[in-house]
């Protein structure tokens, strides 16, 4: 008996050097099937950058960079420079995507690896705005919107690594490590680092704590040099460069972009449809948001119609026509034509470019811009059917059933009189109500008998 239970010990001993042997082969392979993808990759219209315009086209528009020397060694090693940008698939993406999508664009003009993180998971978990049956769906809708984007202007999509969140974040090394820096990592900092990105509710779930270690982890087994978001993403990325050093793992370098402003003012959000302009809304939608969009006269800040030409309609330009430029037609006169923001800007301040001349000016061209995308969707079956599934139309309420109208005894014609407890009748009509109009003749007929 203790011959066999050895035995079997050593079986299961065996066994699980092997897995750790061919996980260790697996990730080598991954590794080196990775290197092959992205030296397979056609670079023949790519124009071979210095160190230094490399650096100044990474960080075009930027808002801040945390760690540059890491992008910067990198880059002066002669090496491909690995960005991930991830993005949560909850609600459906809308304009502000392409401020994003087009750092994407000189990320790769400057010769650096890119993934996109499909981040499922972290959908689930912030207070599950994506709930768990629509998880997959909104990934895949993500993916087909993300590549007609890059593909409106003109970006190789053969250049980018799409990664789904949950192909990796589930395995049993990764839930490990993320308990290893739940173990380090106070309540009060994990909700300090998801403030600006984790919807924040009373008695929020814990989830919403679990959200940021697993964006700092991501960077680890994304194997990347440089993470890449937003603005609001700068509590998380301080939270990483603090507590990947403490579990093994090397600090990254962080860009971030700036927030554009929504068009009435303030963040823009997926979840607010008066904010933003969804990338399949109709012309005549476009037209009809921006019409009412925020944008005072001489008033710069938070102006997010500016801060869309800035941000997305000048650098599109670039990469579609190879140089930025705007042009604002205008009734009378010649149009404005404009080649860097701080020129409108000025002209703005000095009413000399009008909330009247700029919005028909930005219509037009969100509308051309979007042309290539909607027509990507119209013309693609899979598409169309992934959307349906990501985002179902809510159900119809129940119908209301009409209740008959009682009239009560007030109505006109109504007999003057009181029902009683016992069921009888008092009041000026009561002998109407008691035996009829006639006085009960009728009914005496009829009680009669019939002759023969």
């Amino acid at each position: 008996m203790a011959d066999d239970t050895q035995a079997i010990k050593d079986e299961i001993a065996l066994l699980e050097k092997n897995i750790a042997e061919l996980q260790a082969q697996l990730k080598d392979a991954q590794a080196r099937l990775e290197k092959k993808q992205w030296d397979a990759v056609d670079r023949t219209f790519d124009t071979k950058l210095s160190v230094d315009q490399q650096l100044a086209l990474i960080n075009t528009n930027l808002k801040e960079v945390l760690n540059p020397e890491i992008m910067e060694s990198v880059l002066r090693k002669g090496e491909h420079l690995k960005i991930y940008w991830g993005t949560a698939t909850t609600g459906r993406p809308h304009c502000g995507y392409f401020v994003p999508v087009l750092k994407i664009a000189q990320f790769l003009r400057a010769g650096c690896h890119v993934k996109i993180l499909l981040a499922d998971i972290h959908g689930f978990l912030d207070n599950l705005k994506a709930p768990i049956e629509l998880v997959k769906y909104r990934a895949e809708y993500y993916r087909f919107v993300i590549i007609a984007l890059l593909k409106a202007i003109n970006v190789p999509i053969n250049k980018l690594e799409f990664v789904l969140g949950s192909e990796f974040e589930l395995k049993p090394d990764y839930m490990m490590d993320v308990l290893r820096l739940a173990s380090i990592t106070s309540e009060h900092d994990a909700k300090k680092a998801g403030a600006e990105v984790v919807k924040q509710t009373e008695n929020a779930p814990l989830s919403g704590l679990i959200y940021p270690l697993m964006q700092a982890l991501d960077e680890q087994y994304l194997d990347v040099d440089v993470q890449f978001g937003g603005l609001d993403q700068r509590k998380i990325f301080a939270l990483a460069k603090e507590v990947l050093p403490k579990v093994g793992y090397k600090e990254r370098c962080h860009l971030m972009n700036p927030m554009v402003p929504g068009l009435q003012g303030g963040k823009m959000s997926a979840s607010d449809p008066d904010s933003k302009i969804d990338v399949l809304d109709t012309a005549d939608a476009v037209r009809k948001k921006l019409k009412k969009a925020f944008a005072p006269p001489k008033q710069v800040e938070e102006n997010g119609i500016l801060s869309f030409v800035e941000y997305v309609l000048l650098p599109a330009g670039e990469l579609r026509h190879g140089t930025p430029k705007f042009i604002v037609e205008r009734r009378d006169a010649e149009p404005l034509v404009y080649t860097e923001i701080a020129q409108m800007h000025k002209d703005y301040l000095d009413d000399i470019l009008t909330p009247q001349m700029l919005k028909p000016a930005v219509t037009e061209a969100l509308v051309e811009l979007l042309a290539p995308v909607q027509s990507e969707f119209q013309a693609t079956p899979a598409w169309q059917e992934i959307e349906k599934k990501a985002y179902p139309p809510p159900p119809a309420p129940p119908k209301k059933e009409k209740k008959k109208k009682d009239k009560g005894t007030g109505y006109p014609g109504a007999k003057k009189v009181t029902a009683q407890p016992d069921g009888h009748v008092e009041g000026a009509d009561k002998a109407v109500v008691d035996v009829g109009a006639d006085g009960g003749a009728k009914a005496m007929e009829k009680l009669g008998l019939e002759e023969k």
